[in-house]
């Protein structure tokens, strides 16, 4: 007789993983991932003592899996409308986990103006300022305005209000990409004048 598999934590992460991808991640529970592992719901217990720590896992899974998406720009791109265009394909190939991490309540950042200081996003905005060439201060600034731009595409198209046209969405995250920089770049010179 052949031994029985453990049910490892990163089987039941990625399990449920699965189910939100296929299903959404309100159908996450030690139900739906045994039946997925083809086990019965005792290993999934024992491994996350409640649903909650569980999905918790299954969130920071997918939320690094989504930082790796969203940093992987042609070295030819520009990086933030890289960045910016890939967090919107992100939500058009993946829109449950897209409303899994941004419409959950899971983040533990709860806005935008928090999460712009989290650890997370500091390479994404180290590689933004080396693209722009501007203070970590400005280039926030511009990640801001970029980010509200493609955050408002995503979340239209993951959640089916709008087809996903890839040259508009360029066209527009280039346009907010161009407006924030120069506005950027002309509070930074202002700046060096009165100094």
């Amino acid at each position: 007789m052949p031994p029985k598999t453990r049910i490892t934590k990163d089987m039941i992460i990625n399990a449920a993983i699965e189910i939100a991808k296929q299903s959404g991640y309100e159908n996450i529970n030690a139900r739906t991932v045994s039946e997925e592992l083809h086990c019965s719901t005792q290993p999934v217990m024992y491994q996350f003592s409640t649903i909650d720590a569980m999905k918790r896992a299954a969130y920071d899974a997918v939320d690094e899996r989504h930082t790796e998406y969203l940093m992987m720009v042609p070295p030819e791109q520009d990086p933030i409308l890289g960045i910016g265009l890939n967090y919107v394909r992100f939500a058009v190939e993946e829109p449950q986990l897209f409303r899994f991490l941004f419409q959950s309540g899971y983040a533990e950042e709860k806005s935008l103006l928090e999460m712009i200081d989290s650890e997370e996003l500091i390479p994404i905005l180290a590689a933004m300022q080396e693209g722009a060439g501007l203070s970590m201060e400005k280039t926030k600034q511009v990640f801001l305005t970029v980010a509200l731009f493609a955050h408002g595409y995503a979340s239209i198209i993951a959640n089916n209000g709008l087809e996903y046209n890839e040259k508009l969405v360029a066209e527009h995250l280039e346009r907010a990409w161009n407006g924030a920089f120069l506005a950027a770049m002309q509070e930074e010179k202002e700046h060096e004048e009165t100094v």
